[in-house]
């Protein structure tokens, strides 16, 4: 049998919401991670909590990249797609690309599935995959084959096929299978019989590559050069719990969340519901408002106070935040964000939160705003958000987004140590002239006031939600008095320029002409299109920001620089607005709004000739 060498594959694994892809699509990530080839997932889930079995809505899907070199994105079109079903056909083919390999469970292609997704033929036999490479088998009777020594009934044994494909799929790109097994026997410990059942399972579908002729080559992918260290698996929402861990940790502070339950956050909140061991304590509140009450309430104690949500739970959450301004309390805020309006997509991916978290607010109320580029980044966002936080008595928004809340890809694991520092610098002493306690008075470089624990002997103050005098932070309705506090909030937001990094210009030759300018969960899209372009020939310049409020202090002179600034998100050109709000550019919006990640390729297509007709023109004029 022939070997085939590739630098990089995109899979995609899909069925039944009950099929268990998810968990099939994230071990064969795993084990691709133990090859040492770079990925990037994206975990799709149905809208529908219970949608009908065997339709289009209740589709669920997990596609992977594995690659020889880095990788950002999980592809825009797969090379093999598993359907587990005629609705799995029919809601992914038309992104395989042509020539791709599909592996379908001819079991589940009866006249009722069919019908149901409306196909009028068999499309296994009607010659509507002739431009395809289509494996079609009974994998359903194949894994019940499997396990029938077992003695299991027919509904168990059919809940291994999902183990039986990976199996194949594994033998096919040449992953390990001693991974997938150690995480069955540790996953189903409990459960002998089902533990036994899913380790056959995927052991016949490996037996199966091996000794049929289904395929006619096995493709192996070079491990990716990585640099020196520990890696993992990492998802964005486990990076984002953990990151929160270490900047508690960092800061000598108690972590407290207060949730409530909402897609696509809650992993966040589960994760740090598993670290009670770790001195993370978690408070399932009875509402979003409630939620954030008590991660407010917690600062006031000293505590690190966060609160996790998504869209909908921010809007819930909003007056809360506004106290937390008014109170001067680091408070972090993550904003897993979804597609909206309302309860719009809650399974789908967005960057349409952006505006909200910079202005969605009453009142003069402004707060940080930081973002995650990627699973693997939402780490170090979080860790900054506590940062900035800790040190200017803020409330700091971190935004994430379902696709990088979801998905995942390698990890290098830091060292605690070299983090920065984080020093919550309690006021311990009175800080008045006459002995008292001012809690408003402030570090004359941060503008950050005095932080002191309640029950502090001496120190003994209130605040709360209404406007205070400029140090006492007694109640005050003088008109001065609310200018003068405004504005020192105002200033004190404002500064946090001078303590975050200037925005990085990726330009090798400094000489481009346009310049892409992302946030978040954009940065893959951006960066491979980048990529592309430059591997074709073509000059363009590269930014991705982190801090978005305030914007890093370089960021005008640089865009000023540029003929044609282009800005790709999620949502109808939030960031575009802002940047042409303050700094005056023209800076075009390229917005998408399908609760998918954008395509990489669909950017660098309508970026070439942008370029093209720049560069004919300056040649013209040269």
């Amino acid at each position: 049998m022939a070997e085939i060498a590739l630098d990089r594959v995109v899979i995609r694994f899909a069925g039944d919401s009950g099929d268990g892809i998810q968990l099939a699509g994230d071990r064969f990530a795993a084990d691709t991670a133990l090859v040492g080839n770079d990925f990037s997932t994206l975990p799709n889930y149905p809208a529908e909590i219970r949608a009908p079995q065997g339709t289009i809505g209740g589709v669920s899907s997990f596609q992977v990249q594995i690659a020889n070199s880095d990788v950002h994105t999980p592809g825009d079109h797969p090379n093999v797609l598993v359907a587990l079903n005629p609705a799995a056909l029919k809601a992914n083919l038309a992104d395989l690309e042509k020539g791709g390999i599909v592996i379908v469970d001819t079991a589940e292609f009866t006249p009722r599935s069919l019908a149901k997704v409306g196909y009028d033929s068999d499309p296994l036999t009607d010659g509507s995959l002739d431009g395809y490479q289509l494996a079609a088998f009974n994998l359903t009777a194949q894994a019940a084959a499997a396990v029938e020594p077992l003695g299991v009934s027919r509904r168990a044994a059919n809940r291994t096929r999902n183990f039986y494909a990976l199996g194949l799929l594994s033998w096919l790109y040449e992953r390990p299978i001693e991974g997938t097994i150690k995480f069955l026997e540790g996953k189903f410990a409990k459960n002998p019989l089902v533990q036994q059942a899913n380790i056959a399972s995927f052991k016949a579908g490996h037996t199966l590559g091996e000794n049929s002729e289904i395929f006619a080559s096995r493709y192996k992918i070079k491990p990716a050069p990585t640099p020196p260290g520990t890696y993992r698996q990492i998802s964005g929402n486990r990076a984002t719990a953990y990151g929160l861990m270490a900047g508690a940790a960092k800061a000598g502070m108690p972590l407290f969340l207060g949730a409530y339950p909402i897609t696509p956050a809650s992993d966040v909140f589960h994760y740090l519901a598993e670290a009670k061991s770790q001195g993370v304590m978690t408070f399932q509140a009875e509402d979003e408002i409630a939620a954030a009450c008590s991660a407010v309430g917690a600062s006031f104690a000293g505590q690190l106070g966060v609160t996790v949500t998504s869209g909908p739970g921010v809007d819930l959450k909003t007056e809360t935040i506004g106290l937390a301004v008014m109170m001067e309390l680091p408070m972090v805020i993550v904003n897993v964000q979804r597609g909206g309006p309302s309860t719009g997509l809650p399974t789908k991916t967005e960057q349409a939160d952006l505006l909200q978290a910079i202005f969605g607010r009453h009142g003069e109320a402004p707060l940080p705003v930081v973002a995650a580029g990627s699973p693997s980044d939402c780490f170090d966002s979080v860790y900054e958000a506590i940062r900035i936080a800790v040190k200017y008595r803020t409330p700091v928004i971190m935004l994430s987004d379902g696709y990088i809340g979801n998905g995942a890809e390698p990890w290098s694991i830091p060292d605690l140590a070299s983090l920065p520092a984080i020093d919550p610098d309690f006021t311990t002493e009175p800080n008045g002239p006459d002995g008292s306690y001012l809690p408003y008075r402030r570090d004359p470089e941060t503008l950050a006031r005095a932080w002191a624990i309640p029950g502090t002997p001496g120190l003994e103050h209130r605040i709360g939600g209404l406007e205070k005098a400029v140090e006492s932070g007694a109640v005050s309705y003088e008109s001065q008095a609310h200018a003068d506090m405004i504005a020192i909030r105002h200033a004190k937001i404002a500064g946090i320029v001078n303590d975050i990094p200037n925005a990085r210009v990726d330009d090798p030759d400094g000489d481009a002409k346009v310049c892409l300018v992302s946030w978040g969960s954009a940065y893959g899209a951006v960066w491979a299109a980048t990529r592309r372009l430059r591997r074709a020939g073509r000059k363009v310049a590269r930014i991705q920001l982190r801090h978005l409020n305030p914007l890093p202090g370089n960021l005008g002179e640089a865009l000023s620089k540029y003929e044609r600034i282009i800005v790709p998100e999620i949502n109808l050109g939030q960031l575009s607005w802002l940047l042409r709000a303050k700094y005056l550019v023209n800076a075009e919006s390229y917005s998408r709004t399908l609760g998918q990640p954008l395509s990489q390729s669909e950017l660098a297509e309508q970026l070439i000739p942008i370029i093209d007709e720049i560069s004919a023109r300056t040649r013209k004029e040269a």
